[in-house]
């Protein structure tokens, strides 16, 4: 069971207040199911950290949560526009280095991962830290076997609706979504127009999509990855620069969520 949140640190005073005051913030509208039941928290650097950017570096203990107002917590910032807005203050320790930074292969929009302490100590990247569905899980690690480099629940915005992809492999002359269909989530009708209307909308700005049920990635995973090859070979292989945008211009914040 998921105990451990990986989070992202927007600004450099957020992180001194993470190391001086010993508590860290979290939207309660946005905040994801585990947080009443975090024993870690680790914390995402984007590139404003420069040398630490783009990894997970440190994590720390959980102590205690309470609800405040953003306003009691940053009262500099009166004039912020969810100033009202109530949050989860997570009050932490001390901070620890892991014992290796766990990069992101590529740029990509980080806000939480609700992993383990077990991922979060062994995980190699940041794909190593999801903890999603047995099906997700067997899938990933034939990939990784093969050597097919895949982003994990990656969020995209370039349809009019966001969609969080199971598996994205970027190739040369496109971007291929690979899906992991649960019985119980994918097989009633409504899912059924559901799924078809995302991936309409997904092929209509350059994305090719495979879906795979349960039953085939536990019983025939070897047709699977023949298929996922054959597609990324039509593709013109992978593109190790992965250099496409995934995100509208005014989506690209970080700063906007917290």
């Amino acid at each position: 069971m998921a105990n451990t949140l990986v989070a992202i640190v927007p600004r450099k005073k957020d992180w001194e207040i993470i190391k001086t005051q010993y508590w860290y913030r979290i939207p309660v509208k946005k905040a994801p199911a585990i947080i009443n039941r975090i024993k870690f928290l680790a914390f995402y650097q984007p590139k404003v950290f420069e040398t630490e950017k783009w990894q997970v570096n440190y994590y720390t203990e959980v102590k205690g949560i309470t609800v405040v107002k953003r306003i009691e917590l940053l009262p500099d910032e009166p004039e912020h526009i969810r100033s009202g807005d109530e949050y989860y203050k997570i009050i932490i320790g001390d901070l620890k280095r892991l014992p290796r930074p766990i990069p992101s292969r590529s740029w990509r929009r980080i806000t939480f991962i609700p992993t383990t302490d077990n991922r979060l100590f062994e995980a190699k990247e940041i794909n190593d830290l999801y903890y999603t569905t047995p099906i997700e899980e067997r899938l990933y690690r034939f990939l990784r076997k093969e050597r097919i480099s895949a982003e994990r629940q990656l969020s995209v915005y370039e349809t009019e609706t966001p969609y969080c992809l199971d598996f994205a492999i970027f190739c040369k002359d496109g971007k291929l979504n690979v899906e992991c269909n649960g019985a119980a989530y994918h097989s009633t009708k409504e899912a059924k127009i559901r799924d078809s209307r995302r991936d309409n909308e997904l092929t209509s700005v350059g994305w090719s999509i495979l879906r795979f049920t349960g039953k085939e990635i536990n019983e025939a995973p070897k047709n699977c990855l023949r298929l996922i090859k054959k597609t990324i070979k039509a593709l013109n292989g992978i593109n190790k620069d992965k250099k496409f945008n995934l995100s509208k211009p005014e989506k690209l914040s970080w700063t906007k969520r917290i």
